[in-house]
């Protein structure tokens, strides 16, 4: 039976219950056990029936059963843990905490997913024996064992999601329930999972080669559909870090917004249209709108939890599918960094108007100027990336100087932004007073609200000023951007819950400012915090958002353990990152390499003597 996280007296602001850590390991200490007890069975010829499904699976058109094993657990398991995360994140926007990995049925569907991505990537390792060298760019693992790069890569992938679940627990235990999606680690979980999207791109280009020097080849159109469909899955992949916004519930600054689509579209749309063809951009689009609208109706309307939208791409498709028309194609670099700056300007024109329609927070004047100097480099570097990563797969990459400056500019660039982006303050000595009125019942009371804001907190054009009701079940979360009355007053436009487990919060985002004042907080056990009401009138000081969002966090360590605990993450997400830059950079050369050899083997055939009769 699913414990539900809605009484904060029963849900704990730490670790798990020493019981559910116990269970989830013997439970995950089996499972791998049964896996290599397969794997060591498929390798000496024990058992058969692994090598039937891969060549049962790969039998018309020919593919290799280390390439359709994998592609088939990916194919499934992202499904699964996209549904399992947003489920998640709907829960803890709309519930609040929850009692630990079993109390959570979201959870379940997460951890299947990840283990079946890192099952993916082991197939691939074990699936060839007897010597058999698995694409052109294998790598030797023993004597007569050898293994295809991506699927090295991706079994990474699902290692370093996997490793985020039992690091969530002692982060938890450390620095108690960060209920952010942009935990660092949660970050691994969600990162871990998005790239290896272009982990299974990449395996699928290894065998596309293998076949084609067998003399068998999948027909275009189907590879066109599957590879512009992958690219789809690539995009989904990357776009899940926008979750916060998608829900209503950011907990950092809106610059964030269009940095986090241009990144998206300028990796995923280039590298299609470049590597695919025509329509490949659109066609991935198309795919993430399907997928997220599936996903969100499911959530939403199916299982009754918050509501949630997402970015439109189409735009930038459509720009990256014009832009191919031009001569500019045939210079793939450069094709990448215009592509990119399209993107991050006219592109964001246009998911403006999207945006303004379907998300709580419209894109203000107020951010566009910062706005713009964060996205704009970002996407002509994530343009450049999709170009690498096209010629990549096509075996056409510059120089490795021109290949490493553009990855670490990337890297550098990016860094910047971000750091930028989490840099926010809070006004000192500024508070808001209230009149409340209430509007609601005795068991579900709600108000209507008048704010007035101390001068010098805001300027006339806030990138938001709203009241911000979450975690309490119903319609999960409740947003209302508030109606300006005069230079420093404010009116609701309907009503907000202030009872029960609701967490009511005025919040106020202006520039760099990101700051927050509680209007009702329940009373919490485990945190040992008492009712703050919602009084008639009132006046409260500003504090950081994070300290109402994520009341449970504490700050009761040395700062050296945070520090630690984050270097580590960070290094383990650089890690993955040269991961696959080695990964492309490998079957790339192989790919020179091979296709060098068989203009040489031609040209032999055509020099060779010829006997008259």
């Amino acid at each position: 039976m699913f414990v539900t996280a809605t009484d904060p007296a029963t849900a704990p602001v730490g670790g798990a219950e020493l019981q559910q850590v116990i269970w989830l390991s013997v439970a995950a200490t089996v499972v791998t056990v049964v896996l290599l007890v397969i794997a060591w069975a498929h390798r000496t010829h024990r058992i058969e029936w692994f090598d039937r499904l891969g060549r049962l699976l790969g039998a018309r058109y020919g593919e290799p059963g280390w390439s359709t094993i994998p592609t088939m657990f990916v194919g499934s398991s992202l499904i699964v843990a996209l549904l399992g995360f947003m489920w998640d994140v709907s829960l803890h926007a709309g519930r609040g905490r929850d009692a630990g990995p079993l109390a959570n049925p979201a959870h379940y569907l997460i951890l299947y997913g990840l283990f079946a991505l890192f099952v993916a990537g082991m197939s691939a390792i074990v699936y060839p024996r007897d010597g058999e060298r698995p694409g052109v760019a294998a790598v030797r693992i023993t004597r007569h064992w050898y293994a295809p790069v991506s699927g090295i890569f991706i079994a990474a992938c699902g290692l370093y999601a996997l490793i985020g679940f039992p690091l969530d627990d002692v982060w938890h235990r450390l620095f108690g329930q960060d209920v952010t999606l942009w935990g660092p680690t949660h970050l691994m979980l969600i990162g871990g999972a998005g790239l290896s999207t272009a982990g299974i791109i990449l395996l699928n280009r290894e065998a596309e080669i293998a076949m084609r020097q067998r003399g068998r080849a999948i027909p275009v159109w189907l590879k066109t559909i599957m590879t512009s469909t992958a690219f789809g899955g690539l995009l989904i992949g990357l776009s899940v870090f926008q979750a916060e916004f998608d829900f209503g519930i950011a907990q950092f600054r809106m610059v964030f917004a269009p940095l986090m689509i241009v990144a998206a579209a300028g990796i995923t749309l280039v590298a299609a249209r470049l590597y695919v063809g025509p329509g490949a951009a659109l066609g991935a689009a198309v795919f993430f709108l399907l997928m997220r609208g599936i996903i969100s109706f499911v959530v939403t309307d199916v299982m009754g939890e918050a509501h949630h939208v997402f970015p439109l791409y189409l735009g930038s498709a459509v720009i990256v599918e014009l832009l191919a028309i031009s001569r500019l194609r045939r210079s793939p670099l450069w094709f990448g960094a215009v592509a990119g700056l399209l993107i991050g300007t006219v592109g964001l024109v246009i998911e403006k108007l999207w945006n303004d329609q379907v998300f709580q927070f419209a894109w203000t004047r107020d951010m566009w100027a910062e706005g713009l100097v964060m996205a704009v480099p970002v996407a002509i570097a994530s343009g450049l990336c999709g170009s690498l990563f096209a010629l990549g797969l096509m075996g056409r990459l510059p120089a490795k100087n021109v290949g490493r400056v553009i990855v670490v500019a990337s890297v550098v660039v990016l860094s910047a932004a971000v750091a930028n982006g989490l840099h926010a303050t809070v006004p000192k000595d500024a508070s808001a007073s209230f009149a409340l009125t209430q509007v609601g019942t005795v068991d579900e009371p709600a108000v209507t609200a008048k704010v007035t804001i101390d001068d010098g907190v805001i300027d006339r054009d806030p990138t938001w000023v709203q009241i911000t009701a979450w975690q309490g079940g119903g319609e999960g979360v409740v947003t209302d951007r508030l109606r300006r009355t005069g230079d420093n007053s404010y009116e609701s436009t309907r009503p907000v819950p202030v009872g029960g487990n609701w967490k009511t919060l005025l919040r106020v985002q202006d520039g760099r400012t990101l700051a927050a004042v509680p209007i009702y907080l329940p009373a919490d056990g485990p945190l040992g915090a008492d009712e703050l009401p919602a009084e008639t009138t009132f006046t409260r000081d500003f504090v950081p958002e994070i300290d109402i969002l994520q009341r449970e966090r504490t700050d009761d360590h040395p700062a050296w353990i945070w520090a630690a605990a984050n270097m580590v993450v960070l290094l383990c997400s650089l890690a993955i990152i040269l991961g696959i830059c080695v990964s492309v950079s490998r079957v790339a050369r192989r790919i020179e390499e091979s296709e060098a050899a068989e203009v040489g083997d031609a040209a032999t055939a055509d020099r060779a003597p010829t006997l008259s009769p």
